[in-house]
């Protein structure tokens, strides 16, 4: 297959090069790959997008865009090898799923906000989907989803049915009691049910979450960020006083975390 490079490229070209490297005669590695080989690797791409788009790095995004592109027309040309579906297939599909889901662009339906046009989104995945009860909706949700962001899932979908607290103060009082029973599950020494325990005090602090309109995902990130930076510095501070981290006493350890707190607070 005759490929000229060119000063700009275009999606068309992005397919025609990826048949190349999985033709006869082209890349030994692009070849042999199959979808589980490189299922991390769309995990990763996606990751990784989404992360240019916290740091606000327009450069990297459209980087990272291109590598989850890249991901999308290789597993196609897999299918397109194995006469399945073809990436003009993939595009068609998403077409008419965008079409049918905005029936208020597209159509007749009435919908002046976001909270129409999601309710009737999610209405229409259920017909779509051929899907007949919240059930079945919340088993459709992916499994291998972060584990937050699932538990938000389906607690959304739980709530459109009114199955929901009236208010945060009763995902706080539910929050306690999670975290006392996780606590006798840890006396008890059972270690299947402090861990069930441990899931029922998450959810609970997702629904929380969901509550106070904050993303359970990213606060958790930013707390560990938090944490990162205040550690940095404890090191920094036993450093500055010929001291190891590793050397240090209970207390000290305590003391340095403390002086990091302040200074941090100090900053803000």
């Amino acid at each position: 297959m005759e490929f000229k490079k060119k000063e700009r490229y275009t999606i068309e070209d992005l397919r025609q090069i990826m048949q190349i490297l999985r033709a006869p005669g082209g890349c030994p590695w692009d070849a042999e790959q199959t979808h589980e080989s490189i299922r991390k690797n769309m995990i990763e791409e996606a990751y990784e997008a989404a992360d240019a788009i916290d740091s606000g790095d327009k450069a990297a995004l459209q980087e990272e865009l291109g590598d989850v592109l890249m991901q999308v027309v290789f597993h196609a040309q897999m299918e397109e090898e194995a006469g399945v579906f073809t990436l003009d297939d993939v595009a068609d599909g998403v077409c008419k799923k965008l079409v049918y889901r905005h029936p208020h662009v597209f159509g007749n339906v009435q919908a002046d906000t976001s909270a129409q046009v999601l309710k009737n989104w999610e209405a229409l995945k259920l017909v779509e989907k051929s899907q007949k009860s919240e059930t079945e909706s919340m088993q459709s949700i992916p499994r291998i989803l972060p584990a937050l962001l699932r538990a938000e899932k389906v607690q959304k979908k739980a709530a459109r049915v009114g199955f929901d607290w009236n208010d945060a103060a009763g995902t706080f009082e539910k929050i306690a009691e999670e975290t006392e029973e996780l606590r006798r599950a840890s006396e008890s020494g059972a270690q299947e049910q402090m861990e069930e325990e441990l899931g029922d005090l998450l959810f609970s602090v997702v629904n929380t979450a969901r509550f106070l309109h904050v993303d359970p995902e990213q606060a958790l990130t930013g707390a560990s960020d938090k944490f990162i930076r205040r550690f940095s510095v404890m090191e920094q501070t036993a450093a500055a006083e010929n001291m190891k981290l590793s050397e240090a006493s209970a207390e000290q350890l305590e003391a340095f975390w403390n002086r990091a707190k302040a200074e941090e607070a100090k900053k803000s």
